[in-house]
Parts: C-alpha cells; sequence; structure tokens
C-alpha cells in the first residue's frame, strides 16, 4: 500500500468514527527511538528536537537510545510500537540498507513505519590523512592503478553507505582498494587522525573537526552536487568519477497506522521547531544540509534509497559485521 493510499485510508476511516471516540493526542509522554548510541548526529539531532518539542506539544519528550543490529532493533520497536503517536523513531542512512543487509530484520522497512519528515542530507567527505601524499582524487586513482589492492579506506562498519559508496567507486573508476571496517563514527574518527588508514571516508558530523583541523584532507565528497556547507571541495563526478549520488539522511517515522490528525500535528511540531533560527543553526553545525520534505516526498525518496542500496549490496554480496 502506498503512503498516499495509507493516509486517504485512515483519513476516511476517521471521519466514520463519531466524534467522541476520535483520538486525544498528546495523552502521555511522548518517545523518540534513537538506534544508535548517544553521542552520534542522530541523537543530537533527537535531543535538540526535544526541549521545543515538549514545549509545543505540552508533555514530556524522551529520547531513548535503544541500540544494535546497525541500529534495525530501535527501528524495530518503533515499528512494533502502538500507533497511538507515542513512540517515533530517528532514522539515518542505515535505514535504507539494513532491508537487504539484514533479512531477519522482523519488520517491512516500507509496509511497517509512516515516514513523517525528512529532516535534511549530508553528503559524505572522502579524506586523505595528511602524511600521505594524496590531494586530489587524480592522486588516489594513479597510485590505485600503480599498486593494486594496497590502498586502504576506513568507513564506520562493513555494509555503511560510505562502504557501499567506495564500492560504486572502485567499480565506476576501475580500481581495487582495502576495506576497512571500524565499529561506529568515534572509532573511525581516532583511526582517521592517527593515520590508521590512508582514506578515511564519513560524513562531516563524523570526521569534520579533522577536516578542519588539517589532520584530514578533503578530496572530494559524494553528492551529485556540492553541499551548501562544503562549496569548495569538488564532487566525486567533478574529479572524473561519474554516476554516484550517495548522502545521508535523517528522517522521522512512527507506525505506520498512526492516525492522519496525529500524525499532523506531529509533523507542525517538528516543522515549527525546525524553523527556530537557533535550532537551524545547530542543525548546520552538526554538517546536515537541512530541508525539511513530508511523507509525499519522503516515502518516494526511501524506497529509491531502498532500491538503489539493496542492489549495490546484493551486486557486491556484502554481509554485516
Amino acid at each position: 500500500m502506498t503512503l498516499r493510499r495509507h493516509l486517504l485510508a485512515a483519513g476516511a476511516a476517521m471521519l466514520a468514527v463519531p466524534a467522541i471516540a476520535q483520538p486525544i493526542w498528546p495523552s502521555g509522554p511522548i518517545r523518540i527511538i534513537v538506534p544508535f548510541p548517544p553521542g552520534g548526529s542522530t541523537d543530537a539531532m533527537a535531543r535538540l528536537l526535544q526541549p521545543r518539542l515538549t514545549q509545543i506539544l505540552g508533555v514530556p519528550v524522551v529520547v531513548e537510545n535503544r541500540v544494535g543490529a546497525s541500529a534495525s532493533l530501535g527501528t524495530a520497536a518503533a515499528a512494533r510500537a502502538a500507533p497511538d503517536g507515542n513512540t517515533w523513531v530517528l532514522v539515518f542512512d542505515t535505514h535504507a540498507v539494513n532491508p537487504a543487509l539484514i533479512p531477519t530484520l522482523g519488520f517491512d522497512t516500507e509496509r511497517d513505519l509512516l515516514p513523517l519528515l525528512l529532516f535534511g542530507t549530508a553528503p559524505m567527505v572522502l579524506t586523505a590523512h595528511r602524511t600521505r601524499p594524496y590531494r586530489s582524487v587524480a592522486d588516489v586513482l594513479a597510485a590505485a592503478r600503480a599498486r593494486p589492492e594496497t590502498l586502504t579506506f576506513g568507513t564506520i562498519g562493513n555494509g555503511s553507505l560510505a562502504h557501499l559508496t567506495m564500492a560504486l567507486f572502485e567499480k565506476a573508476a576501475g580500481v581495487k582498494l582495502v576495506h576497512v571496517p571500524y565499529r561506529g563514527g568515534g572509532p573511525l574518527a581516532v583511526a582517521a587522525v592517527a593515520g590508521e588508514v590512508d582514506l578515511p571516508i564519513a560524513t562531516r558530523p563524523a570526521i569534520g573537526v579533522h577536516i578542519d583541523s588539517g589532520a584530514l584532507i578533503p578530496l572530494a565528497q559524494t553528492g551529485a552536487t556540492r553541499s551548501p556547507s562544503m562549496p569548495d571541495i569538488p564532487t566525486l563526478a567533478e574529479s572524473g568519477v561519474a554516476g554516484i549520488d550517495a548522502r545521508a539522511f535523517w528522517g522521522f517515522l512512527g507506525p505506520v497506522r498512526i492516525p492522519v490528525p496525529i500524525a499532523t500535528r506531529m509533523e507542525a511540531a517538528l516543522r515549527e521547531t525546525l524553523a527556530v533560527a537557533e535550532v537551524r543553526e545547530r542543525v548546520a553545525a552538526l554538517g546536515i544540509d537541512l530541508d525539511p520534505q513530508g511523507a509525499e516526498v519522503f516515502g518516494p525518496f526511501l524506497s529509491r534509497q531502498i532500491a538503489t542500496w539493496g542492489q549495490v549490496v546484493r551486486d557486491n554480496n556484502i554481509r554485516p559485521d
């Protein structure tokens, strides 16, 4: 069932119910599940939204970090929650990769969750440690062709968006590199600044501080166009490797049967929060290109992401750590 059909059907059902049975919401504490540990960009986004949502909605809004299985455990909890508007989940790009990477999710990513609001996106940045001789993608390609399967690239994990992006990069450029997966953004950042790998690749929220310090040299960003937050860094296409548009994303979802009035009010509260100048500035500081998009855009966007990255997983026989 498409998202539009869900909303129409839910709206019709609401009209058919006597006024006395209409949902009274919010009726208690609201839980935002973050399926990642504290400290990452997803957690930071949730905690940035939390106080203003509490003020706007008039009930406590709590952030619950529920981690495990590449963020699928926390997302599964949201998918299985009662559709009463009291449980939501804030996801990252792993949400679009997990259906292909983890066959036993226990829920259907597209049918069991309602995509309420896409907050924004961010390209990843392919970097080189300052002690390496690479100052452009051309330098990397020349070295990779001269010494196949010797240059290393580091990511936040096996099957991560960065890993899949580099699989596309290798195919498009006709080179072979060595993947070094780390267990999350923290370990990758430590390894990157220590020079453990030749080419760390991650979003700016993960490694931006080391780019700013000069420890990492930015070579290219992975979006189809340059991010407003990184206008001086060329894209892969501008660097001679065409056909790649890989962007991390942050989005807000709930159980699929949430009544339309509840979904509408929550989306309005989120948009009101994101319209505050201080909030927008802090989101930009996280390295996220804020561009709120509702269900009519977010739903098809997710479907495209799931199809694209699922194909990369299957084509390269990628397995989770």
